[in-house]
């Protein structure tokens, strides 16, 4: 595929719900590519009904570093109604340590803004991090239980 901008959209034949997946690889080892955002919006409840959105760092190019933001209030500018009131993002590595965000001005707050991927409300949540080669997992959940329509971004900055 040629450097763009693409969008895969997953839905249940004939209207149907569930649990689906997306999924992309970089199969060209001997051609430089860099997937720099990835993102997933969908419902977000509680329980196993969380969003998921994972990734993967490597390339034998060392340390990444990324912001994963979780996005609900500001949705609402594009349209999107039953959003997310209060998105709380957790962030978990391959050996299971988490890092949790709860109103993303409350921990990180100018090396967010410095990135210039601030969330737009105060209430949504980031994390900034600089990640080894790995797995890692982000999770969109509610505060005290709430559901609604959420986005998950990751964005590689360096």
């Amino acid at each position: 595929m040629q450097p763009g901008n693409y969008t895969a959209i997953l839905a249940g034949k004939d209207g149907g719900t569930g649990i689906g997946v997306v999924e992309v690889y970089d199969l060209a080892t001997n051609v430089f590519a860099d997937l720099t955002n990835v993102s997933t919006r969908g419902f977000v409840g509680t329980g196993q009904a969380v969003l998921i959105d994972g990734f993967i760092t490597g390339g034998g190019n060392g340390f990444a570093q990324v912001v994963v933001r979780g996005l609900g209030p500001s949705l609402t500018q594009f349209g999107v109604t039953g959003v997310l009131a209060n998105p709380v993002l957790t962030l978990v590595d391959s050996n299971g340590n988490r890092t949790i965000n709860n109103n993303w001005k409350d921990k990180q707050r100018a090396a967010i803004q410095a990135t210039g991927l601030a969330p737009p409300n105060n209430l949504e949540s980031a994390i900034f991090v600089t990640v080894p080669p790995g797995n890692y997992t982000a999770i969109l959940s509610g505060d005290g239980g709430g559901t609604g329509i959420g986005l998950v971004e990751i964005y590689k900055v360096r």
